[in-house]
């Protein structure tokens, strides 16, 4: 690709090995279902989000040199997504996630993203030397950064010169990695983007709803925050732009969960560079994130 990207999605491309059922499952269930490989991990779900509608972008991330990098490379080239700045490694493997999910929604799930801790900061290695920035011209447009990353390079990252003029927007990996977004709570140029269970581990406490925990996620020195309670209403907590705004996603018949959340997040994203209010961005990411926990495409 010889376009510069309009977007860097950086952290975790791997392989999601998914097994559905269509019932309700409980622990121990042995249930028939479908199982699925398909390219995940939280960067290269919302890169192949954001790719639906409309945008270039490029993903920073480390894969192996095997056959399931190889792979993975190939599938998310077909999909319009820009591997020539991802990390490859001679000496570890692909990562991989899977994750069992029922009508009920995800029952179980193991992350085995240890290449990409592995490989540290050389995935931000075209940051830094001339390829997509370096200190002195720091890359200006948007990025969506992932919690899969180490809460050492979390917190580099956060006083890093090269990321002084970045639009960055974080998600959290999953709720076990959570805490490690604590860097970028109160440095003033991230986004954060949490469900209810993160946003209680960050703050230490539980919630009755998202928009209580917007407040307080405010309350501690985020610059920005939307957080997301599956489907109840989602909240838009901003220092700058008059506090708290919530709405409630459309009802819909929930077919699949992984992914929901970086699908919510790209959505929301999308809206912003399309100058839409914080009211509309915040409408347009729940009904995308609804379409695709219902089954269809976020578009």
């Amino acid at each position: 690709m010889t376009q510069r990207p309009d977007i860097l999605c950086i952290g975790s491309a791997l392989w999601d090995i998914i097994g559905r059922a269509s019932v309700h499952m409980r622990a121990g269930a042995d249930m028939p279902g479908r199982i699925e490989r398909l390219p995940g991990g939280v960067a290269m779900n919302i890169a192949m989000t954001l790719r639906r509608f409309g945008l270039r972008p490029a993903i920073l991330t480390a894969l192996g040199r095997d056959s399931q990098g190889s792979d993975l490379i190939r599938a998310a080239e077909v999909l319009g997504i820009d591997c020539s700045y991802l990390y490859r490694s001679d000496d570890l493997p692909t990562d991989r996630y899977m994750a069992i999910e029922g009508a009920n929604g995800l029952i179980a799930a193991i992350a085995d993203a240890h290449s990409l801790e592995a490989a540290g900061d050389k995935i931000l290695t075209p940051l830094s030397d001339g390829r997509l920035g370096s200190e002195s011209a720091p890359w200006a447009g948007p990025i969506a950064l992932d919690g899969n990353l180490t809460e050492a390079l979390l917190s580099q990252i956060a006083r890093s010169p090269l990321f002084a003029k970045s639009d960055l927007r974080v998600a959290p990996a999953s709720p076990g990695k959570a805490e490690r977004l604590m860097p970028l709570l109160g440095d003033g140029k991230a986004t954060l983007y949490l469900n209810l269970e993160e946003a209680g581990i960050l703050c230490q406490r539980n919630f009755e709803s998202a928009a209580e925990a917007a407040s307080d996620l405010l309350e501690r020195g985020a610059r920005r925050v939307l957080v997301t309670d599956g489907g109840k209403a989602a909240a838009d907590g901003c220092a700058a732009s008059g506090g708290v705004i919530s709405a409630a996603p459309p009802a819909v018949l929930v077919t699949r969960v992984t992914g929901a959340g970086d699908t919510f997040m790209a959505a929301h994203l999308v809206a912003e560079q399309r100058d839409a209010t914080r009211e509309e961005a915040l409408d347009r990411a729940l009904r995308a994130a609804a379409r695709y926990v219902s089954g269809e495409l976020a578009t």
